[in-house]
């Protein structure tokens, strides 16, 4: 399987949503938005937006370039833009660089924006997603070489989004990360903080008797709804979480 060609994302499609691909720069978001809404002008919109989240975080970096490289917690310029504020909270509950929140942001923040124009909306950044959804959603988890990978679901009910569900992995992806989880899935209301959390907890995973300590790490963590975290064939389960046979 070729991960550059991002085929991971078969794992979050909806057959009831119109999913398309939007790129500005670095960032690069499969979404899905009902039927009824898609159209060009939407997807040149969606770009124009992708670029107004971008912009403001753009600009800070060249203001204060150690927000870029940090591995730990980072303090903002008192006039940091909100996304950057927002990245750098979920830095510090989760004990890592605010850059470890980067695509969960701006998934959600794009997200919040298009869910002004459709009911149901998923963003997709690099594994870490932002859902709304007026109906139940499976959400597949791809965990590489695992033989999980694939087999199982996550089941989202409409009262529990927005949601942000990201991934994280020490063997799949260019992201850093310091651990060798196949996969580690983080439940959040703030898409920036799961994003964060995923790889603070796929960190901590070194083998398979890591799996208890990560939890624990990310139970104790307000904001977190739950978790699930692979090392080839074992499996970790906490929170607010529902699994399913995976039926792609």
């Amino acid at each position: 399987m070729d991960y550059r060609e991002r085929t991971y994302r078969q794992q979050h499609r909806q057959l009831d949503l119109v999913h398309f691909q939007v790129m500005v720069k670095e960032t690069d978001l499969d979404i899905g938005i009902r039927k009824d809404r898609f159209s060009e002008e939407m997807v040149h919109w969606v770009q124009s937006v992708i670029a107004d989240v971008r912009r403001p975080l753009e600009e800070y970096l060249v203001r204060d370039p150690q927000f870029l490289t940090a591995l730990t917690p980072h303090n903002v310029l008192p006039d940091a833009p909100p996304i950057a504020a927002m990245m750098a909270e979920a830095g510090r509950l989760a004990g890592v660089g605010p850059m470890a929140a980067v695509a969960g942001a701006v998934s959600e923040l794009v997200g919040k924006r298009i869910a002004k124009r459709s009911r149901d909306v998923i963003v997709e950044n690099g594994g870490d997603i932002f859902l709304r959804s007026s109906r139940k959603r499976y959400i597949g988890i791809f965990a590489g070489s695992s033989p999980l990978s694939n087999k199982i679901a996550l089941e989202i009910r409409p009262e529990h989004t927005p949601l942000g569900i990201c991934t994280s992995s020490g063997k799949i992806g260019h992201s850093l990360s310091f651990g060798q989880a196949d996969a580690v899935v983080i439940l959040s209301v703030s898409t920036a903080l799961a994003d964060a959390v995923a790889t603070a907890a796929g960190n901590r995973v070194k083998d398979g008797t890591d799996l208890e300590k990560a939890i624990d790490f990310v139970s104790n963590i307000e904001g977190v709804q739950g978790a699930v975290i692979i090392w080839e064939d074992r499996l970790a389960v906490w929170g607010k979480v529902k699994l399913m046979p995976q039926t792609l």
